[in-house]
This record gives structure tokens, C-alpha cells and sequence, in this order.
């Protein structure tokens, strides 16, 4: 691995702001890169930048909600000349485990918002330009959420299954002009993401929990970047439209 691999390459982080996706913006720069990293909290986006800088580096941070497309429009025209070469797609949410009979239109749409309409926009913005350079790298964090229905409630596994087939199409899709997408799904990760986990409904949470039983242990956020990075490096050269599991054996 080289430890210089995004020398002179632009990267733009979705919630960046905490957890993964602070870890990532943070490895990023450390390995070379522009960072170009938004999210709603701007007092994680402070925090991100003094990491960045105490290491020496520079990054740029924008308040944005990627829910809003006028947002996201601003986080894209930020890229310094217009220069893609990596969109990582990690902001997200819960959904306090709600399942589909108690779950009302503001949760699913909330839900959905965050973390497949946001990341479908980005996709969709940034797309073009890496079509023109001829290469270019997504990364979509989805979950094991994704995967299975058995860890979170209606609207986030929903979610986060359309996202994983989001990255297949555009991996099948746009494979041709140089471009690949892939997905990560990690299992229990120690990130802010607790806000929107605190359960609402005890009998659906008490179900639920039949699966948690097989969880190994807690990630930490650099554990998830690291392998965000690889996959957006050119060492995953030949890796487009996998979804990799990353929850310590959870779903095994």
C-alpha cells in the first residue's frame, strides 16, 4: 500500500462531520488527497478540519444537507476545478428501529432522504465528470442492514437495500467509461449515529435483538475507512459493483 495513493486526487466525504466518515476525510488528506467533506453538524466539520491541519494538512468543509439538492449542487461546485476522483457517500441515519406498521410518511422519508436520495444525487452530479476524465471511484456505505432485515427497522433497511443496488447499477452501467462503484456494509460501528437508534417501539426492538446475540464486537470509524479508501484507491482496481461485509462475522 502506498501511503501517498491519493497524491494529487480530490475526494469529496459525506458526512464528514463524525464517525466513518471523519475518519475518512482524515485518512484521505493524510494519504495525499484534496478533501472536500460536508455534513448538517458544523462543530464535527471543526473538529474534522483541526485533525486535517494538526496533521499538517488542508481540507475543505462545507455546512451542507445532502437532502437538499440546491446543498448538494454548492458541496459539488466546491470541488477545486471541478475534479472528481473519489465520492465517498457515508452520511446516514437510523431509524429508531420502527417497523413498517408504526412507521409514518416524515420517518420514511427522512430516512430515505438521507441515505438513498443524497447519495443518488451526489452519484447523479458527479457522475459526468468522472465520464469525462475517464476514471473515477464511488463508495456507497450501506450496512449489513442491507443485507438482512433482521438489525433496524422498516425505512433504514429499506434504505440501505436500495442502496447496494443503487452501486450495482451504476457499476454495470458506467463500467465502460472507466468508472466503479462499490459498497461497504459494516455491522456495529461506535459512531454518532446513536441519535436516531434509540428505540420507539419495544416489542418490534425486542424481536430484533434475537440477532444482536451474534455480534462479535464494536468497530471503531478508521477500521471502516481504511477499507473505504482501499476500495477507492487504483491498488481495488479490478473490485466494481462488490458489496463488502465488514461487521466481525455478524452475518457469517
Amino acid at each position: 500500500m502506498s501511503e501517498r495513493r491519493y497524491a494529487g486526487r480530490v475526494a469529496l466525504v459525506t458526512g464528514a462531520g463524525s464517525g466513518i466518515g471523519q475518519a475518512v476525510a482524515v485518512q484521505l488528506a493524510s494519504e495525499g488527497a484534496v478533501v472536500v467533506g460536508c455534513d448538517v453538524d458544523s462543530d464535527g466539520l471543526d473538529l474534522t478540519t483541526k485533525q486535517i491541519e494538526d496533521d499538517g494538512h488542508h481540507a475543505i468543509m462545507i455546512i451542507a444537507d445532502i437532502t437538499d439538492q440546491a446543498d448538494v449542487d454548492r458541496v459539488v461546485a466546491a470541488l477545486p476545478g471541478g475534479r472528481i476522483d473519489l465520492l465517498a457517500n457515508v452520511a446516514g441515519i437510523m431509524d429508531h428501529f420502527v417497523p413498517v406498521t408504526e412507521l409514518d410518511d416524515a420517518l420514511w422519508d427522512r430516512v430515505l432522504a438521507v441515505n438513498l436520495t443524497g447519495p443518488m444525487r451526489l452519484c447523479r452530479a458527479v457522475i459526468p465528470r468522472t465520464r469525462v476524465a475517464g476514471a473515477g471511484s464511488i463508495v456507497n456505505v450501506s450496512s449489513i442492514g442491507g443485507l438482512t432485515g433482521a438489525v433496524a427497522g422498516s425505512a433504514y433497511v429499506a434504505s440501505k437495500h436500495g442502496l447496494i443496488g443503487l452501486t450495482r447499477s451504476i457499476a454495470n452501467l458506467y463500467a465502460d467509461d472507466g468508472i466503479r462503484a462499490t459498497a461497504v456494509c459494516p455491522g456495529g460501528v461506535a459512531t454518532g449515529i446513536g441519535a436516531t437508534a434509540a428505540p420507539t417501539v419495544p416489542w418490534a426492538y425486542q424481536r430484533l435483538e434475537r440477532s444482536f446475540g451474534r455480534i462479535t464486537r464494536m468497530a471503531q470509524p478508521d477500521e471502516i475507512a481504511t477499507l473505504i479508501c482501499w476500495l477507492g484507491s487504483d491498488e481495488a482496481v479490478n473490485v466494481n459493483g462488490a458489496v463488502v461485509t465488514s461487521d466481525g462475522g455478524w452475518t457469517s
